[in-house]
């Protein structure tokens, strides 16, 4: 599914282009996963202010109130010119004076909400229990450290959780754990402070990274433009079982925690 450097590469895409714009229409296709919530017709005539990310979540804030976007398992925003007629798993359509934003989801796990404000329902109940930001300067190492230290499931397993931080999706949790030499399975109570040093610049550095080579595609992803991601040609661990570690040469391994894959090196990465 799209992880935190998707949206936000997404976002990238096409938010200065839309910014400023008023609606003209919004079509509506087939049921979401959650309900739009208000009257499409209701959000004609407002302008869209502008586009921000919040953990894997777009928010578009309009006139009145803020509209919650997410791609779920395999979905997908354009924003173009001009669009061709709506297809099967085109299920939202925000026509505005500088373009139309589509939304294509093939599986329909997406969602796209409206909230009078993101401090009330729903929003509320979709945001309030996010971890901070990874990319921003609330992503503290003291608040990381005090976080893991309240939390006994296995590192990889909280860093997915994402009320801790926020938008370490599998892709990314693998590849940190790798550069701060971190086996995925200890415990994250047990970490010392040297160590969580090392994974919070981790975080940073791989998430920066991935959302300078525009993401992971590793189906289907692609920007508000059309454009794939590079990060996934260059990942360290991750979908590399059985190839050679690029530091030791040990073969990467691959375990299943959650029902999520996990990939590390047994060698460079320690309990």
């Amino acid at each position: 599914m799209p992880e935190l450097p998707e949206v936000e590469v997404t976002r990238q895409s096409f938010a200065s282009r839309i910014a400023g714009a008023r609606i003209a229409a919004v079509r509506m296709g087939k049921p979401l996963r959650w309900p739009l919530g208000v009257a499409p017709e209701s959000l004609v005539g407002q302008s869209v202010r502008q586009v921000r990310r919040r953990g894997k979540y777009l928010l578009l804030d309009l006139d009145h109130g803020v509209l919650l976007l997410h791609l779920g398992m395999s979905g997908s925003l354009n924003f173009a010119t001009q669009q061709s007629a709506p297809g099967k798993h085109d299920h939202m359509d925000i026509e505005t004076t500088q373009g139309c934003l589509r939304l294509h989801d093939p599986r329909r796990f997406g969602a796209a909400v409206w909230s009078r404000s993101e401090q009330q329902d729903p929003a509320l109940k979709l945001l309030g229990q996010l971890g901070m930001e990874p990319l921003s300067d609330e992503f503290a190492i003291e608040a990381f450290a005090k976080g893991l230290k309240q939390r006994s499931a296995a590192i990889k397993q909280v860093l997915l959780a994402g009320d801790v931080v926020v938008g370490v999706g599998n892709i990314y949790a693998s590849e940190a754990l790798f550069l701060s030499g971190i086996r995925p399975t200890l415990r994250a109570q047990k970490l010392s402070m040297p160590r969580i040093i090392k994974l919070h610049a981790a975080i940073r550095s791989v998430l920066a990274r991935a959302v300078a080579k525009g993401g992971s595609t590793l189906r289907d992803f692609v920007s508000a433009q059309g454009k794939t991601g590079h990060f996934q040609l260059e990942a360290s661990v991750y979908a590399r079982q059985g190839q050679a570690c690029h530091i030791c040469a040990s073969p990467i391994r691959q375990i299943k925690q959650g029902q999520r894959s996990t990939f590390f090196c047994p060698t460079c990465q320690k309990h």
